[in-house]
């Protein structure tokens, strides 16, 4: 066999949402895409803030020598000094550029920090549903995937999370607002969450990190809240990207955060970007570190997605479907109407609706919709879930 067993293996396994979005790329052919309902990726279509756009033009135009070359893997002391003191405003901890390592995505972020502090066979615990990619970021550098489970209103069972911590626990990764269920946790949520790491660390003798996987964090709802989770607990490290508040998905732009107050804050800020460069992302993208800059506290028009939000709540749970109300991020995640949500999400694409089964995201019997689509799209989905719905 010419590929890794594991490869092998993944590729039998492979995310559900690309799956039903080749699927969807399919029917768009047969029946044409306006006939097609496809929610299935996560993939912002909103344009742009203008102000992006103008900084773009602006910073690909200055003639200067080394614009597309190499920095440092942590990339530019002027991109991180902003964005330290963003997450100073946000947390009240005082951050400095040496807290702050640019990176390609959220995902580059992610596979750096586990690359940095795992060994082989150390746990990381994840909440389901939790993101499908997740599992291969941990095996990708020797962790192991150990899975807590949620309540009923889709948020951290704090008590089932106690049960799943060992010896071997390194990491508990924390995802809000959340892919797939769009909720947002709350303070309380934070503090309990931090009192039995804390406590544990202690009677273990070792150290668990926090990593909160954050690019939803600027899509926030009503009167919901974004909690910074370095308020709460020490050793937190955060990954997140402006793949989503500024529709930049492609051009793989993010950041990972550590905590000032962290154990080994400096010896790990070294080490991740040792990892930047042995992982082969080297450094973030250079032309985006000059335009980041200029935007950050910017967002697409979430307006916008507060509305899909609401008309696609109302009208779904008017058919009889049961959703955790999302307050924040594109997704929510409907409970599937029979048990075998692989089942449904078939029945959907037979009525020409892409959704993604929960099976995918570690929380069979759900489904989740991505309304990062047009209104018009959504508005012309709605007798199709319905048919479906009756359909059972």
């Amino acid at each position: 066999m010419t590929i890794a067993k594991e490869i092998r293996e993944s590729i039998k396994n492979a995310s559900w949402i690309r799956r039903m979005f080749i699927a969807g790329a399919e029917l768009k052919k047969q029946y044409g895409s306006e006939n097609v309902f496809d929610f299935s990726l996560g993939n912002p279509d909103l344009m742009a803030p203008q102000a992006f756009q103008e900084a773009l033009v602006r910073e690909a135009s200055i003639n200067r020598p080394f614009l597309h070359g190499y920095m440092p893997n942590a990339g530019y002391m002027e991109t991180r000094e902003p964005v330290a003191q963003l997450l100073s405003s946000e947390s009240g901890i005082n951050f400095t550029a040496n807290h702050v390592i640019m990176t390609v995505g959220a995902a580059g972020a992610m596979n750096i920090i586990m690359k940095t502090l795992l060994n082989p066979r150390d746990e990381v615990i994840v909440f389901a549903p939790y993101f499908a990619e997740y599992t291969f970021y941990i095996t990708n550098h020797g962790g192991i995937k150990v899975v807590a489970d949620t309540t009923d209103e889709l948020l951290p069972d704090i008590a089932d999370l106690e049960k799943k911590i060992t010896t071997k626990t390194k990491i508990v990764v924390i995802n809000s607002p959340n892919n797939p269920t769009g909720r947002v946790y709350t303070q309380k949520t934070y503090e309990k969450l931090a009192e039995i790491l804390t406590r544990k660390s202690r009677e273990f003798g070792s150290q668990i990190f926090i990593l909160g996987d954050e690019p939803y964090k600027n899509i926030i709802f009503d009167d919901s809240i974004y909690y910074s989770p370095f308020k709460f607990y020490r050793n937190t490290i955060v990954a997140t990207s402006f793949s989503k508040d500024l529709s930049l998905a492609g051009e793989r732009i993010g950041y990972m955060g550590i905590s000032p107050e962290c154990e080994d804050a400096d010896e790990i800020f070294q080490a991740a970007s040792f990892c930047t460069r042995t992982l082969g992302f080297v450094n973030a993208p250079a032309l985006m570190q000059r335009v980041i800059p200029h935007v950050l506290g910017q967002t697409v028009d979430i307006s916008q997605y507060k509305e899909r939000r609401d008309f696609l709540f109302d009208e779904l749970t008017k058919i009889g479907y049961r959703i955790a109300r999302p307050e924040g991020a594109f997704y929510m995640f409907p409970q599937s109407p029979i048990a075998d949500d692989i089942k449904f999400i078939n029945i959907l694409k037979d009525n020409l609706v892409l959704t993604t089964p929960g099976t995918g995201f570690g929380k069979p019997g759900y489904f989740r919709i991505s309304f990062c689509v047009p209104m018009k799209t959504i508005e012309k989905s709605i007798e199709k879930f319905k048919k479906a719905f009756l359909e059972i």
